[in-house]
């Protein structure tokens, strides 16, 4: 019970520190679009992310984070057009909870290779305490007696600008601040600046990739997250992230563009283009809190494809094409 109470403690005190109450993950690289809606679609492709983080292993209910994410692409009167999905279910001692959330996000053409994403997040924000509390004073109100659940509207905004090898984007999330009167918490509005680059290697089939992300609820000090990771022949990759005040965490991780396959049925095929990747991370803790716990665990596993029509020409049967 005290580990219990030891984590609980230390969590309020890094959240205060880092600002932070939206989920937090070492692969934040490859999500994005649950912080930043304009990051919705920009994979021309169909995909399905799934995220899962073990915080601080070691204690008694370490906080534990579970993310759902779903994009496409579709080019409406002309106009592209990205959309996506985000769940993410977050325990944290007494505390759960779970948000809903869509992303419309409309893409412009810069030209020179670059684009232009504003994305909407309209979505809802659950909020949960328990009742599995040690009193020190009973008769403290701000401390309820029995399981409380609020739900609220949640509202997000961001922009983003990229092209093959570059990405920068703005964006901030709970905007309607909503005030959880029931469990005597308040929402508190986050904004995030991130950016990261692609160094292909002529000589060798090797790209570097660097992403960095700073985020702040513009009271306390921001949390800056700086990663670099080397790709090899598209496949295989390994690097190193590191949270100011938090922790270094080594990364390894796959990725492949399978093959095209093609059925066809009566005049029409349709062409399969589908894709891999997934990852693991291991944060080894820098602050205090690594006198109590063994580090954190996250793993990823993002599946793409598109489904594209393909008109075949049907040619009957002649003796003369054997």
């Amino acid at each position: 019970m005290k580990k219990s109470l030891l984590v609980v403690a230390i969590a309020l005190s890094t959240l205060s520190t880092f600002a932070q109450q939206d989920p937090q993950f070492t692969y934040w690289m490859f999500d994005r679009q649950s912080f930043n809606p304009a990051a919705a679609g920009i994979d021309p492709m169909h995909c399905v992310s799934i995220f899962y983080r073990d915080q601080w292993d070691g204690f008694d209910r370490d906080p534990k984070t579970s993310l759902f994410n779903y994009s496409g692409n579709a080019m409406v009167k002309k106009q592209e057009l990205g959309y996506g999905l985000t769940f993410f279910n977050d325990l944290l001692g007494q505390e759960k909870n779970n948000s809903f959330r869509l992303a419309i996000a409309p893409k412009f053409d810069l030209g020179n290779g670059m684009k232009l994403g504003l994305g909407l997040g309209l979505g809802m924000l659950n909020k949960k305490l328990g009742a599995n509390w040690v009193y020190i004073d009973p008769d403290d109100s701000a401390i309820p007696n029995k399981e409380v659940a609020e739900t609220k509207f949640d509202l997000s905004f961001g922009a983003t600008l990229y092209g093959e090898n570059f990405y920068a984007g703005l964006s901030a999330t709970h905007l309607t601040a909503a005030e959880f009167s029931d469990l005597n918490l308040k929402s508190a509005r986050h904004v995030y600046l991130m950016g990261g680059y692609n160094f292909p290697l002529s000589s060798q089939p090797i790209v570097i990739r660097t992403n960095a992300l700073i985020k702040s609820d513009l009271k306390a000090s921001p949390a800056i997250d700086l990663n670099a990771n080397a790709l090899w022949n598209n496949m295989v990759w390994g690097g190193l992230s590191y949270r100011f005040g938090d922790a270094i965490s080594p990364m390894v991780g796959f990725e492949k563009v399978f093959p095209t396959s093609v059925t066809t049925k009566g005049g029409s095929s349709t062409t399969y283009n589908h894709g891999l990747r997934l990852g693991y991370a291991y944060d080894v803790t820098t602050s205090e809190i690594r006198n109590y716990s063994s580090g954190s665990h996250e793993i990823f596993v993002t599946y793409c494809f598109s489904l594209d029509k393909v008109v075949v020409k049907l040619r009957h049967n002649n003796p003369r094409f054997l």
